[in-house]
């Protein structure tokens, strides 16, 4: 037998992938600055220079974040492993936590309980609706045990952005530490650990940020790092255990694994551009071109799931108009503009559409690109559409709501 017997049934060359808009739930589109950061010389990941670099990193990231946490610094692997790691750090067999479950991405919360032999009491808001902070305090009162506090910020597969500060303070007020996920929150929406009181949070950067997936941007409080550094059994993973972590991302540099030096340099240059723009400014770019989307989506009769005062600019879930083939819709976008919106996970599936308008995909011509869009292929499916009336609702949005004028130098950083 000759090494010809495993070619593959096909010849393969090189792959060239299209040139997509992605307005979806992530990840979003990567600004050029970031893709040419990736194609740098690639440093050995105990390389001085590279290590000099990384201390950068964790500077911009305690901006991002708004902290001072040391422990603060992107986990290699995507928003799920940041999930992990504060899961299997923080929780011991037989600890009780508090899961907020009001979307898809609390449910995993639920289960990383479960598999470190915790248990979890689970608090159920309705998907689209945040977390209520009555019905957290109530679980609390009722489980005067409880360890930890875990919720969603933002849920990316509903849109709905939970009261983080407020969910915080009642934690504290009942003796636990919290684990947030904002994975679709960084970067798009005020986000403050320390004024919040923040114990472990997590992110990814393939959303506001406008990077590749791949890295999960973490932060850890003292509270926690005592806790771990007190644990009584060892941490269930040996990848993700802070202890070992540390001597890497400390001032030492011990050994642990061989970092993504080229995905590290991509984030490093995102967290730059967001350091240049600012985070006020870039979470109201974020809000001005979700009320610009807004305005042109209801005009061609969508209806949006999440009420006003808790949603997303970044993530924008609208119920489908009746009549239309949610998935032909889709289909056509990408084949016709190369361009990617969201279908409904779950109980939504095939009833919703998500528009991501995430980081770099937040952009004047992405939403009127998508507006235009819509309109034909809704008109081609035989809905009446009044041909440029969403744009012209979307322009005039727009000129309600001019960007912050103290910053508007930095706005053709991510413009």
């Amino acid at each position: 037998m000759t090494t010809k017997n495993f070619y593959p049934a096909k010849k393969i060359s090189t792959f060239y992938p299209p040139q997509r808009t992605l307005m979806g739930p992530g990840p979003s589109d990567t600004h050029p600055r970031v893709l040419s950061a990736m194609a740098r010389p690639t440093l050995g990941h105990l390389d001085p220079v590279f290590t000099d670099m990384m201390e950068e990193l964790k500077s911009l990231l305690r901006y991002a974040f708004q902290t001072s946490n040391l422990l603060t610094f992107p986990v290699s692997g995507p928003g799920s492993v940041g999930m992990e790691m504060c899961f299997v750090n923080m929780v011991n067999p037989g600890d009780k936590v508090i899961v907020c479950r009001n979307g898809v991405f609390g449910g995993r919360m639920i289960e990383n309980v479960q598999r470190c032999g915790g248990t979890a009491v689970v608090v159920e808001d309705k998907w689209g609706a945040p977390v209520d902070p009555q019905k957290v305090e109530d679980a609390l009162k009722q489980n005067p045990d409880a360890k930890i506090v875990a919720f969603v910020h933002a849920e990316t597969s509903t849109g709905a952005l939970s009261d983080a500060k407020t969910l915080c303070e009642i934690a504290h007020r009942h003796n636990c530490l919290t684990i947030v996920d904002t994975v679709t929150s960084l970067g798009g929406s005020p986000l403050k650990v320390d004024e919040w009181k923040i114990d472990a949070i997590y992110s990814g950067s393939q959303k506001c940020l406008s990077c590749p997936p791949g890295l999960s941007p973490i932060s850890f409080s003292e509270r926690v790092v005592d806790l771990v550094k007190n644990r009584k059994t060892k941490v269930q993973s040996w990848f993700m255990d802070l202890n070992l972590l540390l001597g890497y991302w400390g001032t030492t540099r011990t050994y642990h694994h061989t970092a993504p030096t080229n995905a590290l340099y991509a984030l490093h240059e995102s967290l730059v551009m967001l350091y240049e723009e600012g985070l006020e400014h870039s979470w109201a770019r974020h809000q001005r071109n979700h009320i610009a989307l807004k305005a042109g989506l209801e005009i061609l009769g969508m209806k949006y799931l999440v009420e006003e005062k808790s949603r997303l600019p970044q993530l924008n879930s609208v119920h489908v108009p009746e009549g239309i083939d949610e998935k032909e819709v889709r289909r056509r976008l990408i084949a016709d503009y190369d361009l990617e919106i969201g279908a409904g996970l779950g109980d939504f599936a095939g009833k919703i559409w998500r528009f991501g308008l995430m980081g770099y995909s937040s952009r004047i011509e992405n939403v009127m690109l998508c507006l235009g869009a819509l309109e034909t292929v809704f008109s081609d499916m035989g809905v009446k559409i009044e041909y440029g009336a969403a744009e012209s609702a979307a322009h005039y949005a727009y000129a309600a709501n001019p960007l912050p004028v103290e910053s508007k130098s930095s706005a053709k950083v991510a413009a």
